[in-house]
């Protein structure tokens, strides 16, 4: 996760990309000075389905969105998201 600040909210990013374009959304990280560069995130390539998640805390949606990289920031949505019990 990105590092907390005391105005962060925490966002679930959700990037979505077509099969041949796998290799891409994957290589865009480099060189990017981003905190989920090396980190895990959850991704279903290996299943066909060619989306990864990550789950983030930023000041805004936007904030959220420029922790990726272009190409990726651009076919990825941000929601606001907060933790809960499950009764």
């Amino acid at each position: 996760m990105a590092t907390e600040t005391p105005s962060a909210r925490r966002y679930l990013l959700h990037h979505r990309h077509r099969a041949e374009d796998c290799g891409v959304a994957f290589a865009s990280f480099k060189g990017l000075p981003s905190p989920l560069r090396h980190s895990d995130a959850i991704a279903s390539c290996r299943s066909g389905e060619h989306a990864i998640w990550w789950v983030v805390d930023a000041a805004s949606r936007e904030d959220a969105l420029a922790l990726l990289p272009f190409f990726v920031a651009e076919r990825s949505t941000a929601v606001e998201v907060t933790q809960v019990r499950v009764p």
